[in-house]
């Protein structure tokens, strides 16, 4: 039950950050909005520093168990389009619905992860199916540094998702294009 209550608050202090911003998050916000009594939220997560962690930590469950789904659904790639057609799902999935208000979420805690090292762990990029389809993808076709283009290919389509979110409007796929085009020379 105990566990079943943190995730139930974790999820709902997602909510608050997404609605209201690092500011907004409090823990009786998260009790409103759990639509627990007063206190609740301090009887699991006794500090700030506790709920962000519980929050971050539940932040990267639900994003690994996203990405496990897609690469699921997915077919090996084997083209330049079905790279692209996959990350153009996955923008629109991190920018519509539940995937915006994690992706909304994300953000907040990576900026507040500059100044928690805990934080900052827990957001570190994890192995996941997708990470890997591009890895295998980019080294089929003979790229070099295979890593490191992988991280760079997938931080700039993260970068491309922060710019719509604060901007409206969703990743065009000619963008994508250019990013795996410049990932494979």
């Amino acid at each position: 039950m105990a566990s079943n209550r943190r995730t139930l608050l974790a999820d709902a202090a997602l909510d608050v950050l997404a609605d209201e911003g690092m500011r907004g998050l409090t823990h009786r916000a998260v009790d409103r909005r759990a639509a627990m009594p007063p206190g609740t939220t301090s009887a699991y997560f006794r500090t700030r520093a506790a709920l962000l962690t519980g929050l971050v930590t539940r932040l990267v469950q639900l994003d690994q168990a996203e990405l496990r789904t897609a690469a699921d659904e997915l077919p090996p790639l084997r083209t330049v389009d079905e790279l692209v057609d996959g990350m153009v799902a996955l923008t629109r999935q991190r920018l519509t619905g539940a995937g915006r208000r994690r992706s909304l979420a994300r953000h907040a805690c990576a900026v507040e992860s500059v100044r928690d090292k805990e934080l900052s762990e827990i957001l570190v990029p994890r192995e996941n199916a997708g990470r890997e389809a591009v890895r295998s993808f980019l080294a089929g076709r003979g790229v070099t540094d295979v890593e490191n283009r992988t991280h760079t290919l997938l931080t700039c389509v993260d970068a491309l998702v922060f710019d719509r979110l604060v901007n409206g409007g969703e990743v065009r796929r000619e963008a994508l294009e250019g990013l795996v085009a410049a990932a494979l020379r």
